[in-house]
C-alpha cells in the first residue's frame, strides 16, 4: 500500500507530458515521499505512450498504462485508478488547467477529516464565452434535473479517500460521469476554490459534440425527471386538447364553423413533435440499459509498464486484478 496515488488519463497530451510529470512530482513531494503516479494511455495517436513509457523506466514512481485504444476520458480514468494502491488519490488532468500544487493544501483537509476534496472553480482562464456560457448551463441543468447534489463548477479534480475508491470501483455502469457518482457516494465532501488556468500545451479533447454526449451521460445516469417530464407533457397536452374542444364547440355553435385546417396541422405537428421527443428519450434509456446488459469489461489494457518488483507487483490487489480480467497481451 502506498500513502498517495495520483491518476492521470491521458490523451495526445505528448507536449505537456513533461511538464505534468515535474509539476505532479514536485508537488507529492510537499506532502509525501511515498507516492505513485499512474499515467494513462487512452489510445493516443501521438507520442504520448512514448512519452509515458520512457518516464516509468526513469522514475520508480511512474506506473504507465497503456489501453487497447481509445475508450474515453471517464474509462480511462476509470482503469487508472483500478491501478492506484494509495491511501489517496489525487484525480488529475493532464492538461494542467487545474494545478497539482494544490495537493498540500487537500491532503490538509483530508487530515482534519474530509474524505474528498474537490477542485471548485473561481475563474476560467483561456475559455471562450460560448464555453464558459454552456458551461453554466450545462451544471445548472443538472442541478435542476438530478437528485443527487453535484456541486457546480467542478471537474473530476480531487482529493478522494480509499474508502471512497472501493466503493467507486464497486460501481459498474458503463457509462460513467465520475464526479456524479463520487458525490453520489457521501461521506464527508469539501471543497477548494481556485483559478483554473489555460491548457499548458495542446487543444481541447472536448469539443461541441462530446460535450452534448458526456452532458446526456451525466444526466441520464442520475436521473430519471427526463422521462418524468413526458408525463407532464401529456397532461398540459390533455389539457390544451380538452380546451380546444371546447373552444372550437363554442365557436360552432355561436359562429361560423372552423375551416379547420390551420388548427388541426398546428395540434397535429404540437403532438407528433412531442411524441417524437419522447421516444427518442425513451429510446436513449433503453440503448443504456442493452448496452450495460452485455457486461462487457469497461476497458481493456494493453501494456503496463512499472519498475515495481514482481513481489510488490503481486501484493498489490488493485493493480494485478485489471491485469487478470482485461488484459490481451502486451
Amino acid at each position: 500500500m502506498t500513502a498517495l496515488s495520483v491518476a492521470i488519463p491521458c490523451y495526445d497530451e505528448a507536449a505537456g507530458l513533461p511538464e505534468l510529470h515535474q509539476r505532479t512530482g514536485a508537488a507529492c513531494r510537499l506532502s509525501t515521499n511515498d507516492y505513485e503516479i499512474v499515467l494513462v494511455n487512452d489510445g493516443s495517436k501521438d507520442e504520448t505512450w512514448e512519452i509515458i513509457r520512457g518516464l516509468a523506466d526513469r522514475d520508480p514512481r511512474v506506473v504507465a498504462v497503456n489501453l487497447s485504444r481509445n475508450h474515453g476520458h471517464q474509462l480511462a480514468l476509470t482503469a487508472g485508478l483500478s491501478f492506484c494502491r494509495g491511501d489517496r488519490v489525487l484525480i488529475l488532468d493532464a492538461d494542467l488547467q487545474d494545478p497539482p500544487e494544490l495537493l498540500p493544501e487537500m491532503m490538509k483537509l483530508m487530515d482534519e477529516g474530509a474524505d474528498v476534496v474537490y477542485g471548485q472553480r473561481r475563474s476560467r482562464a483561456g475559455e471562450t464565452r460560448l464555453k464558459r456560457a454552456t458551461a453554466s448551463f450545462f451544471y445548472w441543468m443538472l442541478d435542476k434535473l438530478t437528485e443527487v447534489p453535484i456541486p457546480r463548477d467542478t471537474g473530476d479534480f480531487r482529493l478522494v479517500s480509499r474508502r471512497v475508491i472501493d466503493v467507486l470501483q464497486g460501481m459498474p455502469e458503463s457509462h460513467r460521469f465520475i464526479r456524479g457518482m463520487i458525490s453520489w457516494i457521501g461521506f464527508r465532501q469539501v471543497p477548494i476554490l481556485y483559478d483554473r488556468a489555460a491548457r499548458f500545451a495542446g487543444h481541447t479533447k472536448y469539443p461541441m459534440r462530446r460535450m452534448i454526449t458526456f452532458a446526456f451521460d451525466a444526466i441520464t445516469s442520475f436521473s430519471v425527471r427526463p422521462l418524468r417530464i413526458g408525463l407532464y407533457l401529456g397532461f398540459m397536452m390533455c389539457l390544451a386538447a380538452c380546451a380546444l374542444i371546447v373552444l372550437t364547440l363554442v365557436w360552432w355553435m355561436v359562429f361560423a364553423p372552423l375551416p379547420g385546417w390551420t388548427s388541426l396541422m398546428v395540434m397535429f405537428l404540437l403532438i407528433g413533435g412531442v411524441q417524437t421527443l419522447l421516444l427518442g428519450m425513451i429510446g436513449e434509456y433503453l440503448s443504456r440499459l442493452y448496452l450495460q446488459s452485455k457486461n462487457r469489461p469497461l476497458y481493456i489494457v494493453r501494456e503496463v509498464v512499472s519498475t515495481r518488483s514482481e513481489r510488490d507487483a503481486r501484493e498489490s490487489g488493485p493493480v494485478a486484478e485489471p491485469l487478470l480480467r482485461m488484459n490481451v497481451g502486451a
